[in-house]
């Protein structure tokens, strides 16, 4: 069997998942990584059983044992190491947000269509077996035509802060990093119509809620209590060409009682929650029915999400499967995000055609 030789470039805290999952598949030879911490680059090839740490960015992409990359950095070197990479011959696997804006997607698409190039990018949440699941169920035509959806993520201390509360580094806050899981997810079920238009409103009054201590949260390592110039919170309605609706609420800080996640879309024969949990809602012989599939996981399980995520991208590179999470979707998922913060910006509805 052919084995693919993976690079990964950015070996913080994202990578592990990637490292791990790659470890994990036998279709794989770990071949190198690259961080601008050397230390840090070291120890985790060391950790993962990587063949080598290289010390640069043009060691990694010219090392002929290398064919295909992760791409696990901040998102304002997305497109500059996506692009870098696929002209050095590689296919890539970039973590979501493909970018931070609608430009930068643009100039990674044209260089996929210029090298040849395969490019995945990392809506690992389309990968978890409750997605594919229902997925099947949307397709088999059990829901009917999709209608409407739900999508909300939605945190009560939950800003990392460091880079991600620097929009010059994220692009964004709680929307571009949290919900366009949700936002991906229901278009991805929804059949992944054509955008036409946007109305959002987007808030900025909480900041870091540094003051709070009573919760504890993730922070990133560059975390800094005063820094948070992204949003607090998106709230958003896009329309599509087809007539279908979507309502998008994201927040890494609001007073909730609670954390809430929620996947939902609705159609004209039946409905479905993805999260919290896979449930189904259909008719039969004049009455409702709630479906409860019998799998092992009825959320979305990380350790899952991505070793499928992965092992789909090895396939894709080894000619053994056909794309699921395609360049084109990545920029249309950044024009809709793009029209997100358009909208609110300027206060009223924009059109994304």
């Amino acid at each position: 069997m052919s084995r693919l030789g993976i690079g990964v470039i950015g070996v913080g805290s994202i990578a592990d998942m990637h490292l791990g999952a790659y470890a994990a598949n036998p279709a794989v030879r770990l071949m190198g990584t690259y961080d601008i911490d050397a230390d840090r680059n070291r120890a985790k090839a060391e950790t993962f059983g990587v063949a080598r740490a290289h010390d640069t960015l043009e060691d990694l992409l010219a090392d002929p044992e290398i064919d295909a990359v992760s791409v696990c950095t901040w998102n304002n070197s997305h497109a500059e190491l996506a692009v870098a990479a696929l002209e050095a011959g590689k296919h890539v696997l970039v973590e979501k947000p493909l970018s931070r804006t609608v430009a930068e997607a643009e100039a990674i698409a044209d260089a996929v269509r210029r090298t040849g190039r395969l490019l995945q990018v990392g809506f690992v949440r389309r990968f978890g077996a409750n997605t594919q699941v229902l997925k099947s169920f949307v397709d088999g035509g059990t829901l009917g035509e999709i209608y409407h959806a739900r999508a909300t993520n939605i945190r009560r201390i939950g800003n990392p802060g460091g880079w991600f509360a620097d929009s010059a580094r994220s692009g964004g806050g709680p929307l571009i990093d949290i919900g366009v899981h949700v936002l991906d997810l229901c278009w991805y079920l929804m059949g992944t119509p054509r955008a036409t238009t946007v109305s959002a409103v987007t808030h900025n009054r909480l900041g870091n809620r540094a003051n709070v201590t009573s919760l504890s949260r993730y922070k990133v390592a560059d975390y800094d209590p005063t820094l948070s110039d992204v949003e607090d919170l998106a709230t958003a309605l896009v329309r599509f060409e087809n007539g279908a609706s979507l309502l998008l609420e994201t927040s890494y800080s609001v007073h909730a009682p609670e954390d809430r996640l929620e996947v939902a879309v609705f159609g004209d024969r039946g409905g479905a929650e993805l999260e919290p949990r896979l449930r189904i809602v259909t008719e039969q012989h004049d009455t409702v029915l709630n479906i409860d599939p019998q799998i092992d996981h009825l959320s979305f399980d990380f350790e899952e999400g991505f070793a499928n995520e992965v092992a789909h991208f090895v396939a894709l590179c080894l000619g053994e499967a056909e794309e699921v999470a395609p360049v084109g979707h990545g920029l249309e998922v950044m024009r809709m995000l793009g029209g997100v913060y358009e909208s609110a910006a300027l206060g009223r509805e924009v059109s994304l055609t």
